[in-house]
């Protein structure tokens, strides 16, 4: 065998096997590899519409049509909605949000429920009194101002408290569709931190504001004389 021969028959022995390690044949997938399903986002419910009840309604188109606020920040208090309805001094609305309000279903305070002790504080007294009030920011309670709606019978507008029973479960009662769940105070008016802290007390903190508490007992007209102008005044003139 002549010498190129010789190389010729050495190279074909030799670049099979380099070119099989240069270029290694594909892994097998295991059988145990499986392709999860894109699965799609979970729609996010959009928050419920908070409407007013009827007499409430009644309420802010008279508050809003006479001027009854005087050019300041104001407030509906809609108890059977459990639901607060807030408006700057020029009567546009800023928020509509959620309450917890007293226990006890009653549009009047107890006499002498302002001086005594929360805890002795009867069931029929932890009630919110509907009406017609002049609010503001006040003493401290517990080393935070409030905003007194009532200073005499101790009823003011405040952020859920931080020591309040974790039994009570206040915070799921307001975020509750139902608002027949949400009287769960000893009086005051709870409305969420974050509507204090954005809303209510910029508008409030210079002058205060009006606050109409509405009643769940008695009728509209007896808590808010003036509706009864208003609905004659809209007879005469149809």
């Amino acid at each position: 065998m002549t010498p190129i021969v010789r190389i010729m028959a050495g190279l074909a022995l030799i670049l099979p096997t380099t070119a099989m390690a240069a270029a290694p044949p594909p892994k097998a997938k295991s059988a145990k590899t499986k392709t999860r399903p894109k699965t799609a986002a979970t729609p996010v419910a959009p928050p419920p519409v908070l409407l007013p009840s009827e007499a409430a309604s009644r309420v802010m188109t008279w508050v809003g049509g006479a001027g009854d606020n005087h050019g300041l920040p104001w407030a509906v208090i809609d108890k059977t909605q459990a639901t607060m309805f807030l408006f700057d001094g020029k009567g546009k609305q800023v928020a509509a949000a959620p309450v917890l309000i007293g226990i006890a279903p009653g549009d009047e305070a107890s006499p002498g429920v302002g001086s005594k002790k929360l805890a002795d504080l009867g069931p029929a007294e932890k009630t919110t009194p509907a009406g017609r009030y002049l609010a503001k920011f006040g003493l401290p309670v517990a080393g935070e101002r409030v905003l007194w709606v009532d200073y005499a019978t101790s009823v003011a507008i405040h952020p859920i408290p931080t020591d309040a029973g974790a039994r009570e479960k206040r915070r799921e009662r307001m975020l509750s569709p139902d608002p027949t769940d949400n009287r769960i105070t000893f009086g005051c008016i709870n409305v969420p931190k974050a509507v204090y802290a954005r809303q209510i007390q910029p508008l409030f903190r210079r002058k205060g504001g009006y606050v109409y508490i509405m009643p769940d007992t008695k009728p509209v007209e007896a808590v808010f004389p003036r509706l009864r102008v208003q609905a004659v005044a809209a007879g005469l003139a149809g």
